[in-house]
């Protein structure tokens, strides 16, 4: 059985980037699921505030600070122990709410399509019409929160190591 995964030059697996179509997935999942659950408890739910989503805009706005912060320090080489430096393990940690931002970002995208398409299956009922605007907000804030916490794990990656042809030396006998 061949492994479609690219091997890290030790052997090991290791943690890669984030994968869209597990985040498609995931918002598919819970998507389908919302549809379901809007459907049998509309009746139930109260109204949906205009900014029901402003806490997703936050989110996304405080991840690109963040991203723009991480790749000026990435891009001058200021990653490293020393005092001003962004500590390795403070990136480490910055990709790990990045990873979980974009999960989160997926199920509130499911969760607030969900209920879009229940909404415009729904042309009968005034509710129904006042919640459309607040559920299309919120999809948005969701989509921009996916796309901030992807890009803001794509500029914590270290960049290329110089080849040896880029340093100008030459390469050893082999």
């Amino acid at each position: 059985m061949v492994s479609t995964e690219p091997e890290q030059p030790d052997g090991e697996e290791g943690l890669g980037p984030t994968r869209i179509r597990d985040l498609v997935v995931v918002a598919g999942i819970v998507g389908v699921a919302s549809w379901v659950l809007v459907g049998a408890n509309y009746g139930s739910l109260p109204s949906i505030p205009l900014f029901a989503g402003v806490a997703l805009y936050v989110l996304a706005a405080v991840e690109v600070v963040v991203a723009l912060i991480v790749r000026s320090r990435v891009n001058s080489r200021q990653v490293g122990r020393a005092r001003g430096q962004l500590h390795p393990l403070t990136a480490a940690r910055i990709v790990a709410l990045a990873k979980a931002s974009s999960i989160l970002g997926a199920i509130m995208v499911g969760v607030w399509a969900g209920m879009g398409v229940f909404l415009l299956q729904q042309n009968d009922l005034a509710q129904a019409d006042h919640d459309k605007v607040p559920t299309l907000i919120a999809l948005v804030g969701a989509a921009l929160l996916v796309g901030a916490a992807l890009w803001l794990e794509y500029c914590c990656r270290a960049p290329d190591d110089p080849t040896t042809d880029m340093l100008g030396e030459h390469p050893g006998p082999a």
